[in-house]
């Protein structure tokens, strides 16, 4: 368990839920804030919220929800980066890993070190293990969370939990006041949990070519050609966002240099 890790040489550590174990991270993403273009706003909020974490100041649990490719976990780990060194610590946790998150906070209350509980693309299905346990860690049940953890999670759905129209069939409005069934109530109750919610949305053209430019910036090349194939490769993927202009600047960086 986490009582096993030395936290003050270790700054990051993967949990691995069916060995019951947390593997040390030696290899750490170095993803830095300055490498994010076109989410000024949501690192500001989560820099912000992480500052007065690390204070032990009143912090929320954070949900940054949206398009996919858009920056979401790259910032969180971004955030880590920028205050590792400063005493904050990241462990992953994977969907299966939820139902272990009560043992894995009562390791980590008595340490002085404060932590980001960061589970990446989450989503559930309705009644799937875990959800019970996200719910305590996040506000409690007779115990309160712990004060030097935090869940940051990241997320295409808003809600997390899939809403179908059968839902709101048992909606109804009272003196003009709209009463959600209960059947929303409770997929909803998830993400109200999270005091600070992060959204992203998918870039125009010109977001995409300003990241692109940024990853090239120091390549010399053809500015004109670098543009256009950047264009064609985001076309033929058919969305833009920071994740293809990086994956993009992998397939042609070798070739476009030379050029």
């Amino acid at each position: 368990m986490a009582d096993s890790v030395d936290w003050r040489a270790v700054q990051a550590a993967i949990w691995r839920h069916h060995r019951g174990y947390l593997k040390p991270v030696t290899h750490i993403d170095l993803v830095a804030l300055d490498d994010l273009l076109g989410v000024a706003r949501q690192k500001q909020l989560l820099l912000a919220n992480t500052e007065q974490f690390l204070r032990g100041e009143p912090a929320n649990n954070a949900l940054l929800w949206g398009a996919r490719g858009t920056g979401k976990s790259s910032l969180i780990k971004a955030v880590f980066n920028r205050f590792r060194d400063d005493g904050l610590r990241l462990i992953q946790v994977d969907k299966a890993g939820l139902t272990d998150l009560p043992e894995l906070a009562d390791t980590l209350t008595e340490r002085t070190e404060r932590f980001i509980l960061f589970c990446d693309d989450l989503s559930f299905d309705e009644g799937e293990a875990g959800l019970r346990e996200l719910k305590s860690i996040l506000e409690g049940s007779i115990e309160l969370p712990p004060e030097n953890v935090r869940v940051y999670a990241t997320s295409n759905r808003r809600h997390l939990v899939p809403e179908t129209m059968a839902d709101n069939r048992a909606s109804k409005m009272v003196e003009g006041e709209l009463h959600l069934a209960d059947a929303i109530e409770e997929k909803i109750s998830l993400s109200d949990r999270f005091g600070l919610w992060l959204s992203f949305y998918s870039i125009n053209q010109e977001e995409y070519l300003a990241i692109v430019e940024h990853l090239f910036s120091g390549v010399e090349c053809d500015r004109e050609l670098l543009y256009r194939e950047a264009i064609q490769f985001a076309q033929m993927r058919g969305v833009r966002s920071g994740r293809v202009a990086r994956q993009f600047f992998n397939e042609a960086w070798s070739r476009l240099s030379r050029s």
